[in-house]
């Protein structure tokens, strides 16, 4: 720990007091206290332009437990000026869409400038917006139109590494005596081969790569070209939480912490015993002083905001997830862990028992105490759909109103990754030249020099490559689905002609509408947020049924993850009390064996017994 010079450790309450108060205050009370507003260069401090503070929605505490969040993949959401790449103002232009789906929450993924080796997830300046993307002043217009439309805005914060194109990292390798040098992990060649790392964005899934200038290896746990960031360093911890300022100042509602199990480290790198490309991830979760970084955050920085803070990935098990959400720790608000995701990859199935399994024990873990994020894909997913539902033209709409009622129905915070409330599906890529993901290509470069097997190899891409979730939103039925007027980065699936916003928002029985109702349905009813629940049938390879209770308020879920006609028994001592709350079929025969239809998701009330009582909202 640190000790702040006189007067700046107030200054993150200053900070919030100005921005109540008005921007003038908020300068010179940050002036007072010795800070700066600095651009990420290693060679100039120079002052930037104040922040625009954005109006911010009201808040109350623990908003983001109430709040659903829309995942939007600015790449390939709505380009605005035709050259093929989304864009901000092609994100405003689409915020009325945002408000009819009664999301509350938007998480965006990078939009810092980048030279887009791994899709902005490489970053060469965190102040700064990627050219491809807008200006800043596009920025602060989608931030102002979020905000008065009630919407908030969670950013991504990728700080386990940056671009080898940050100017901290072109200085630190032109010179083992360069101030940034400590900003990285450095192994000097005359010490020898370093320890052994891995990494499979590489293409020999080495994370140690050589470079030249200074004779040196550096550490890049991803792609050769996102070199680690020395977390060990109090000063690139300070970077970081200037940097954090600086857009929790213009107004933003979050962040997201990108790859944050990973930052802590042992600088000395110890050997890995029995550490191979299959099980590095492990190995380098939850490292020495990972939890004491976390914590100086919170009270450096994030305690002074009314903000929601995710953790992606939640340590290596249970105990390690609750220590980053227990409000008695002081770190972050929740996380969401990889192990539902996980269930059935590298498969072409999946046992519906073991999703069961999984998103049982997890809830049940934060029963008491903490909260974590609920999701089925993401950017770095396949579709939900053709992962978890059956993706063929009968079943697909069917199938993915099933997942989003899973979603919207368990306790938690949900995560709906944009294109799910249509029910995109995984595309169709003909060979290495139409994927864009850099994971993919360097995979096949390994793949070849093995001589591995090409026709299983491309299987798998096919079904669980990330590039299917990244295919452009499917807006029409105009040329490119509406994305764009240009060519698109990454070409758009060709189930668009059928697959649409236009066409989905004029069908009442359409995933799109039935999304809407399953939100308004979440938010009518806080059973579905806060209550208890309890799995019922657990050894049921077809049905997931489970009730959540909620002080007088008790619900039935029944989802029926076949895509044949399934009957289910309603268990003793459940007394169904009228019609469906939320049903994607036109009917439901009420009984004591309820017939199914495929991929059939019922939520029903229950009948509660006086005596009956349950936890209060955490």
């Amino acid at each position: 720990m640190r000790t702040l010079p006189p007067l700046l450790h107030l200054a993150p309450r200053l900070r919030k007091l100005g921005r109540r108060l008005g921007g003038g205050l908020l300068l010179g009370l940050a002036s007072a206290c010795g800070q700066t507003t600095k651009t990420d260069t290693a060679t100039t401090t120079a002052a930037a332009p104040a922040a625009t503070t954005a109006p911010t929605p009201p808040r109350k505490a623990d908003w983001w437990k109430e709040t659903v969040v829309y995942q939007l993949y600015p790449r390939s959401f709505q380009d605005s000026n035709g050259d093929g790449v989304g864009d901000l103002r092609g994100i405003s232009s689409r915020l009325d869409y945002l408000q009819s789906l009664g999301v509350g929450t938007v998480w965006l993924n990078p939009i810092y400038a980048s030279p887009n080796d791994d899709n902005g997830y490489d970053i060469s300046d965190y102040r700064q917006i990627m050219p491809e993307f807008g200006t800043m002043a596009d920025f602060d217009a989608l931030l102002k139109g979020m905000h008065q439309r009630g919407i908030k805005l969670v950013m991504d914060l990728v700080v386990n590494h940056s671009s080898d194109e940050h100017a901290w990292f072109k200085s630190a390798r032109a010179s083992r005596t360069s101030p940034y040098r400590d900003y990285y992990y450095w192994w000097p060649a005359e010490k020898g081969t370093p320890p052994a790392r891995f990494s499979t964005f590489d293409v020999k899934h080495d994370a140690w790569q050589y470079d030249a200038p200074t004779k040196s290896y550096y550490l890049h746990i991803f792609s050769k070209k996102q070199p680690d960031l020395n977390w060990n360093n109090p000063k690139l911890r300070r970077e970081v939480e200037n940097i954090m300022r600086f857009w929790l100042d213009k107004g933003i509602d979050g962040f997201r912490m990108d790859a944050f199990q990973f930052v802590a480290k042992d600088p000395t790198f110890p050997p890995m015993p029995g550490l191979n490309e299959h099980n590095f991830g492990n190995a380098y979760n939850h490292g020495p002083h990972l939890h004491d970084y976390i914590k100086e955050l919170n009270r450096d920085v994030l305690s002074h905001y009314n903000v929601m803070t995710v953790a992606e990935g939640a340590g290596r098990n249970l105990g390690e997830a609750m220590l980053f959400v227990d409000p008695a720790r002081h770190e972050l608000d929740m996380t969401y862990h990889f192990e539902g995701t996980g269930v059935g990859s590298g498969s072409d199935t999946y046992k519906l028992t073991d999703l069961k399994r999984v998103f049982t024990k997890w809830d049940s873990a934060f029963a008491q105490k903490g909260w974590q994020g609920l999701d089925l894909g993401n950017h770095d997913q396949p579709r939900m759909v053709s992962k978890f539902g059956d993706d063929r033209p009968a079943f697909r709409a069917a199938s993915a109103k099933l997942l989003n009622t899973f979603l919207l129905t368990m306790r938690g915070t949900p995560y709906c990754y944009n294109g799910d409330e249509l029910g995109m599906t995984n595309s169709q890529f003909n060979g290495i030249a139409d994927y864009r993901d850099v994971a993919a290509r360097n995979a096949y470069q390994l793949l070849k020099q093995r001589g591995g097997n090409q026709t299983a190899f491309f299987h798998s891409l096919a079904r669980f490559s990330r590039d299917n979730s990244r295919t452009p939103f499917q807006w029409n039925t105009t040329q490119h689905a509406g994305f764009t007027t240009g060519t698109p980065w990454i070409g758009v699936n060709p189930n668009y002609v059928t697959v649409n916003e236009a066409a989905e928002n004029q069908d009442s029985a359409s995933v799109l509408n039935y999304f809407r109702r399953a939100m308004r349905v979440r938010q009518r009813h806080k059973v579905l947020i806060f209550g208890q629940y309890q799995l019922l049938d657990a050894a049921n390879p077809h049905v997931w049924a489970y009730t959540r209770t909620l002080g007088g308020e008790r619900v039935l879920v029944v989802l029926n993850f076949s895509s044949e006609k399934r009957a289910w028994p309603l268990p003793p001592g459940l007394e169904l009390t009228g019609p469906p709350l939320l049903n994607n079929y036109p009917a439901l025969a009420i009984g004591p064996v309820l017939a199914l239809q495929p991929w059939q998701a019922v939520v029903i009330g229950l009948r509660q017994s006086p005596a009956k009582t349950s936890p209060r909202p955490a």
